[in-house]
């Protein structure tokens, strides 16, 4: 094969390579895909009410300061923590559950290895429940560690007594903390009447600064309030239990 032969499909490898990442990635790691089954992103639309959510904690300062700013402001969010996250400050996820915020399963590794194969997603599932069972908490809402499903999931949730939840991201790169402006008017621009809207107060359950994010929040929760709307959390506006029934152990927090 010549040089010119070669390199003529060079582009076209490329070009098949690209779509084929494109097409893995709205399959398996899209907030909207609902290929691999219910992956709900957005409530009803018959209110101006939104779920705030918090992915990747808790991690200390920032999970307890939104924790104080959502207090004053009589808000209830929804946060998706880590197993590993939560062994480490077991007394901030029991005070966000005592207050009346929701607590979600969001992975206990959170390495993304963990979430490729049933086997290791199974063990990671149970790892996750066991660290929220030490608190006597027994989460029913489960978000997927970047939003990663593979085909399995569904079934192993169901066993498990979980239901998936999705959302939509405050800012694409709210991760690597732009300006709190930056995030919030990007997050108010794509909030819509029944949207769950994703946040992180930790980095994969491993800490990092989240002041930006923390005072992004405060911006939004003014902004869309001018607006005219509410907030709920996540089971609320889906309709869907935020606990199991009964709890592991002291059976706390089952009415809502």
């Amino acid at each position: 094969m010549g040089s010119a032969t070669r390199s003529s499909k060079a582009p076209r490898y490329v070009a098949g390579l690209t779509v084929g990442a494109a097409a893995a990635y709205w399959l398996m790691m899209s907030p909207y895909s609902q290929t691999l089954g219910p992956f709900p992103y957005r409530g009803p639309a018959d209110r101006y009410v939104v779920a705030l959510t918090f992915d990747d904690g808790p991690n200390e300062p920032h999970t307890s300061q939104l924790a104080d700013y959502l207090d004053r402001e009589g808000i209830r969010a929804t946060f998706f923590q880590v197993g590993r996250a939560v062994q480490r400050y077991p007394e901030v996820t029991t005070r966000l559950a005592s207050a009346g915020h929701v607590i979600g399963l969001h992975g206990h590794t959170h390495h993304f290895t963990q979430y490729l194969r049933r086997s290791t997603l199974a063990e990671d599932l149970d790892q996750g429940m066991a660290a929220f069972a030490q608190l006597g908490i027994r989460p029913a809402l489960y978000r997927p560690p970047w939003l990663l499903r593979i085909p399995a999931l569904h079934g192993l949730l169901r066993d498990r007594g979980l239901e998936v939840v999705s959302g939509e991201f405050c800012h694409p790169l709210e991760v690597a903390q732009p300006s709190p402006e930056r995030i919030a008017r990007l997050a108010v621009r794509v909030t819509h009447p029944g949207s769950i809207i994703i946040f992180h107060d930790g980095r994969d359950g491993k800490g990092g600064d989240r002041a930006a994010t923390v005072d992004a929040v405060k911006v939004v929760v003014d902004r869309l309030r001018d607006k005219g709307y509410g907030f709920v959390t996540v089971d609320r506006l889906l309709g869907v239990p935020a606990y199991q029934d009964p709890f592991a152990g002291s059976g706390r927090w089952t009415e809502r």
